[in-house]
């Protein structure tokens, strides 16, 4: 096993490799590759703290490596100013394990993790046996819980990251409404991936943001992926402005705004999509315009995309390269993919459905889940979801898997 973590301008990178040193002790070797990073353009004095952060680790790593636990460090400061940042910096360390595992000609399972992130003691072992028990899974993503509560960040702060979790949450959990195939949660610091797969998907791109969402949907359209959830990964709440989304650039701009309300995806958007795929099996032999859509004046938007995602085109190819109708709908969600329904959620958010304060939200996407939970506040449906995913069984999900024809 190789675990992977990109570290640029981490102000405690030992933390969390203390943090994985004190995991319970597995069969297999582990491999810490830590890929300290800059880009030719990155200020002099983040290069200078890059430096000293490579070689406290250094330091460090002397003297906690064992025989079963060993700690590498790759530390890069010209990195092409195109590409430097977290996605080109995971996949360089993801590349250097791919090599290290051929070399020992073991196809072994690459862990993706940040320098700020935090884990359960049963961590790595939880990772050996989830793969060791799923021989055919490609990949899988771990459970995570940021920190809500404690004395390391004020009270704003914690407000700020259970309002953001309960986005993250309310998200995939309405596509799994929708009855979509792709409903995972594609977090950087919470994924792992066997490395012939990674291999076999042309491995890490190198997105300045969002790779690991790019990354994972490719390993997830394989079919057979897997959620861990017997262990847990601790993700920092803190404010970024690294990447142009995601946690730490969310958590920014709460921390600059007054709103007392954070805004998320109205649900109804949720309810269109799911009334559209309700029908994608007709669309095996019937035309769009033939189906019978619930609510013409919502669903013109609807119909207005898929025409301006050239739709009929798209199904003409899917309907003659499936010879039956499960394989159909198994090539149509290639076509739909989470990349598209993503698309599609903007689409009516700007055309049809405005945002709306997240625990709103979630209170509606329980009521149509026929969950008689209900609160106003967003830590008590934040816990709620949490044990929502937590005891959803994955190898019924898993049947919706789609694959590659």
């Amino acid at each position: 096993m190789a675990v992977v973590i990109p570290c640029f301008n981490e102000p405690d990178l030992i933390s969390s490799l203390e943090s994985l040193k004190a995991c319970d002790s597995t069969k297999c070797d582990v491999e810490i590759i830590v890929v300290i990073n800059s880009g030719i353009e990155h200020d002099e004095a983040i290069k200078i703290k890059n430096q000293v952060t490579f070689e406290i680790s250094q330091k460090w790593a002397e003297k906690n490596s064992t025989d079963k636990l060993k700690f590498h460090f790759i530390h890069i400061d010209n990195l092409p100013q195109k590409h430097a940042g977290v996605g080109l910096a995971r996949k360089i360390g993801m590349d250097e394990a791919v090599s290290r595992f051929d070399f020992l000609k073991k196809d072994g399972v690459i862990v993706c993790y940040d320098a700020d992130s935090l884990c359960d003691k049963n961590f790595l072992v939880a990772i050996e046996n989830h793969f060791f028990q799923n021989p055919k899974t490609p990949g899988c993503s771990i459970y995570f819980e940021h920190p809500v509560s404690g004395n390391e960040f004020g009270f704003k702060m914690y407000d700020g990251i259970i309002n953001y979790e309960l986005h993250l949450r309310y998200y995939v959990l309405s596509l799994r409404f929708c009855e979509l195939p792709f409903a995972f949660h594609t977090i950087g610091s919470s994924m792992a991936v066997r490395s012939s797969f990674y291999q076999k998907q042309g491995g890490m791109n190198k997105r300045k943001a969002g790779e690991d969402f790019y990354f994972l949907h490719k390993i997830i359209e394989l079919g057979n992926f897997t959620e861990l959830k017997t262990t847990r990964v601790i993700p920092s709440p803190r404010v970024s402005d690294r990447v142009p989304f995601g946690t730490g650039r969310a958590m920014g701009e709460w921390m600059g705004s007054e709103k007392e309300g954070f805004a998320t995806y109205n649900f109804k958007s949720f309810q269109v999509i799911r009334n559209f795929v309700k029908k994608i099996p007709d669309l095996y032999e019937m035309n769009l315009d033939e189906i019978q859509l619930t609510d013409q004046s919502v669903n013109i938007h609807l119909i207005n995309f898929l025409k301006a995602e050239k739709f009929e085109s798209a199904l003409t190819e899917i309907r003659k390269n499936s010879p039956n109708r499960d394989a159909f709908i198994k090539r149509f969600f290639v076509w739909f993919d989470a990349f598209r329904v993503l698309k599609l959620v903007h689409y009516l958010r700007d055309n049809a459905f405005d945002n709306s304060v997240v625990s709103d939200e979630v209170n509606e996407f329980l009521k149509a889940s026929g969950d008689a939970f209900k609160s106003d506040e967003a830590s008590a449906l934040l816990l709620h979801l949490r044990n929502i995913e937590k005891r959803e069984l994955t190898l019924e999900r898993n049947k919706l898997n789609p694959i590659r024809i």
